[in-house]
């Protein structure tokens, strides 16, 4: 898999930013078939740190309803990367 193919998009919220100051971890949507394996290569080979581990999460969509008609988000999948001590990714300073 390729390395930009594993990693969806970065996740900015509070509490991802809490994560990152405190713990520094960083919070990504990745690929529904990813593994552990892939996210920590293509977080490597994109932002050039080392990771120290990886936490993988299936966050189940939401139903949704608008008047009568219910629908349903998607599910995804959800990968929290925590680095080693004095890496960075400058990507998330500017959020």
């Amino acid at each position: 898999m390729i390395n930009y193919d594993t990693i969806i998009r970065p996740l900015v919220t509070e509490k991802t930013t809490m994560q990152k100051d405190d713990y520094n971890q960083y919070s990504f949507e990745i690929s529904p078939k990813a593994n552990r394996v892939d996210v920590r290569k293509a977080i490597e080979a994109i932002f050039d740190v080392n990771v120290k581990g990886v936490s993988i999460m299936n966050v189940k969509g939401k139903v949704k309803q608008r008047g009568r008609i219910v629908g349903k988000r998607k599910n995804w999948k959800k990968a929290v990367v925590a680095l080693n001590a004095g890496d960075r990714i400058e990507f998330f300073e500017g959020a």
